[in-house]
Order: structure tokens, then sequence, then C-alpha cells
């Protein structure tokens, strides 16, 4: 199985989190499958980025197309949440070439 690489130096950003996909006010219906899916919402949104965190050495990790600014990864994996439920997570990945993070760049249910 092929792992994220560098899976263990991840840059998560709380604000992809608390500003866009958990943020009714910016993305509805990714927040709203967030919420319903498994009880994640802005207020216990570290929760979800831990599970997310932990979660990477556990699925497998696909390449995929390098549009210029590096690398790209997505990793599709099941997450308990906070109402017991368990849904597939889609996270996207970006070896950055400008400044050398393994970051996060999309999450969603999937």
């Amino acid at each position: 199985m092929n792992i994220l690489p560098r899976h263990d130096e991840v840059v998560i950003p709380p604000e992809k989190f608390i500003k866009y996909a958990l943020n009714p006010e910016m993305d509805g219906n990714k927040a709203i499958a967030f919420e319903l899916a498994l009880g994640y919402n802005i207020n216990n949104s570290h929760k979800l980025i831990e599970q997310i965190r932990m979660n990477l050495a556990n699925f497998p990790a696909s390449e995929k197309e390098d549009i210029g600014y590096g690398k790209r990864y997505e990793v599709i994996m099941e997450i308990t949440g906070e109402n017991k439920k368990t849904a597939k997570v889609l996270t996207g990945w970006i070896d950055d070439t400008l400044n050398g993070e393994m970051r996060l760049t999309t999450v969603h249910v999937d």
C-alpha cells in the first residue's frame, strides 16, 4: 500500500475547516454533509483534524497530476465521527514546491 509521503509532517490549516469546509456560510453543502455524516462542525473542527492526521498512514494515497505547484495526492479514509457514525472522507494534498510543505488542499465527505 502506498501511503502519503511525509504523512507524519503534514500541514493541516485549521482555516480550511473553520472558514470553509465546516462553515455553513461559505460552503453549506459541505458543512451540512460533515455535520450529518460525522457530527463535525466549526466547534469541534480540531477533532476532525486530529482524526485525519491519525488516519493518514492507514489508507492508500493516489498520486494525481502535477499542475505545476508540486505533486498532488488523494487519500480517501474512513472516519468515525463524534456521532459514532462512520463515513468516507476524501482528502487532497500537495507536496508544495514553493515552501516544501505537504499540505491539505481539500476535504469533503465522499
